[in-house]
């Protein structure tokens, strides 16, 4: 079987080994006679899928226990809206940094359900970097300050985070989570999308603080309070099994490989190969973000023009090369590099890069 070299930006790879667990329990979960997606999520199989998630994550992430972990539906476009509609109160704004569309998006949502404002922006830089710690500006009221922690279609992440003190601090970390080590405790929230770093679409990660939960509005649908969800160990209504499942599988080949630490060497290791070709080419290929802010989840680059951006993509996709053209809304070259993109990708994209310039250079 010849496997693509995947670098979509989500969904995206997940690991080969975890695909043929799936597949060989796929049709009978451990002598169950049918598959997860066919069981009552009430049966005691399916709440130790459950249960073992939630604990896998917690492990492998350092979650205090005084957080719950959540696995919800609705994907970190939801969480846009949930997250004010449970923690921002009247009189006291929501502080946001603008980062890109994603963290844009969240502050469009955000602007419905009550006051906002802005507290450090890098639009006049093109979105380019994410801001030094320091220009961040938090309303001493704050609800919550929240923060895009990886900007996929800018290629941009925080290599450090702001201490807000009593302020709730809020991450969405869907693009970068579990890629390396995070001292949770400094964050109120961190929520996620799987289906870059976890495992399929379907389900969302949130890890919130216990007395964020207590929070909760009752003026609000039950589906959307995080309180509804904590007491029901995110089993209230029927959630998405199969992705659980999946997202255990995958928190497992974390644990295998290593944990977070060994991943986030993984990863350094990985994207070193691309950032070298594209810093060693003389010029031939562009970095987009500045190098202080550059992610190890997706490379963002550029070639002397549209056309031959054009010749790359299509003399990559026909080497078995996948994802690599840019976001509609930028252009240029990207390739995201989640935990699950194997070395031997990268090694291979390098090459193909060094490759496309001896002919095209």
């Amino acid at each position: 079987m010849a496997r693509a070299f995947n670098f979509n930006a989500g969904p995206a790879a997940i690991p080969l080994e975890v695909l043929q667990q799936a597949a060989e329990q796929f049709v009978d979960y451990q002598g169950a006679g049918m598959s997860i997606m066919e069981m009552s999520h009430r049966s005691a199989l399916y709440e130790g899928v459950n249960n073992e998630a939630q604990s896998l994550l917690r492990e492998l992430f350092g979650v205090p226990d005084n957080y719950q972990v959540l696995f919800l539906q609705g994907g970190a476009s939801t969480q846009f809206a949930m997250l004010p509609m449970n923690l921002l109160k009247p009189g006291r704004p929501a502080a946001y940094v603008k980062t890109g569309a994603w963290a844009d998006k969240a502050i469009k949502e955000a602007k419905l359900i009550g006051d906002t404002v802005v507290a450090a922006s890098t639009e006049a830089d093109s979105y380019m970097r994410m801001p030094e710690v320091a220009e961040i500006i938090v309303p001493s009221n704050a609800s919550y300050l929240h923060l895009t922690s990886n900007e996929t279609i800018g290629g941009t992440q925080f290599h450090e985070f702001p201490d807000t003190g009593d302020i709730p601090l809020v991450a969405d970390m869907s693009s970068d989570i579990l890629s390396r080590p995070i001292d949770v405790s400094k964050f109120g929230v961190i929520y996620a999308g799987a289906q870059k770093n976890l495992g399929p679409s379907g389900v969302t990660v949130v890890i919130i603080r216990d007395d964020l939960v207590q929070e909760s509005p009752k003026t609000i649908p039950a589906m959307f309070r995080y309180d509804t969800h904590a007491k029901s160990s995110s089993l209230y209504n029927t959630p998405p099994s199969f992705s659980v499942y999946m997202v255990s599988l995958v928190l497992k080949w974390i644990q295998a490989k290593g944990g977070v630490a060994q991943m986030e060497q993984y990863n350094r290791d990985k994207t070193k190969l691309i950032y070298d070709a594209i810093d060693l080419s003389g010029g031939f290929y562009r970095g987009c973000a500045q190098p202080q802010s550059r992610s190890l989840m997706n490379i963002t680059f550029r070639l002397g023009s549209e056309e031959l951006e054009k010749l790359f993509v299509k003399q990559s996709e026909a080497e078995g090369f996948v994802g690599l053209k840019g976001h509609r809304d930028v252009g240029g070259l990207r390739a995201s590099t989640y935990n699950a993109v194997p070395l031997e990708s990268c090694e291979a994209l390098a090459q193909f890069m060094a490759d496309f310039q001896k002919r095209n250079g």
